[in-house]
């Protein structure tokens, strides 16, 4: 019997050496690292223009304006969120780059921002580029990038491209929102 006492209380022992090993382990870590300084890190798409930030920072794509997903669905809105999600995937790093030409934010409290992946892609003309988007000049503001957006807007139109080419009849007015159409018709 004493011998099955001293094999538990070793073992009771053991247990209580291996839990406060793991409990210093955990308060003692390193913290994960975050983004390097100017950058930041995406946690999801929304739509095909506006981002979340880790840390709940909402991006609005300036410059540039999508079809709608959700409230009046319209033709290709579908498609230009999911190019969107596909070029700025969860935990990808991105730099922000504000327009001076434009405001800081807009009355949702969105950032708007060009934003920069890793790389150097400047997701907002990519996207126009695709015919994922079109330019939007927002009270007829046209900054840094117009004369670049409304050059890509109108190949991409003139190649039948993206949203240019799935919805007929899609005016290019950079200085309204882009109307696709109802996705029923």
């Amino acid at each position: 019997m004493p011998r099955a006492r001293r094999i538990r209380g070793l073992a009771s022992l053991a247990a209580v050496a291996i839990t406060l090993t793991v409990l210093i382990w955990l308060r003692t870590r390193p913290e994960a690292p975050g983004p390097p300084p100017g950058w930041a890190a995406v946690d999801h798409v929304a739509d095909g223009d506006t981002v979340v930030l880790r840390g709940g920072v909402t991006v609005r794509l300036v410059q540039i304006d999508t079809p709608e997903v959700y409230f009046h669905p319209e033709c290709y809105g579908e498609q230009a969120s999911a190019e969107t999600k596909r070029l700025l995937r969860r935990g990808t790093l991105v730099r922000l780059v504000q327009d001076t030409a434009t405001s800081s934010s807009d009355v949702y409290g969105r950032l708007l921002r060009y934003v920069i992946r890793r790389g150097g892609l400047n997701v907002n003309v990519r996207l126009v580029s695709d015919g994922s988007a079109a330019p939007y000049f927002f009270d007829g503001v046209r900054g840094r990038d117009a004369a670049l957006l409304m050059r890509d807007a109108e190949a991409a139109r003139s190649r039948g491209t993206g949203l240019w080419g799935a919805c007929p009849g899609t005016a290019l007015d950079p200085d309204h929102g882009v109307a696709t159409g109802d996705v029923d018709g």
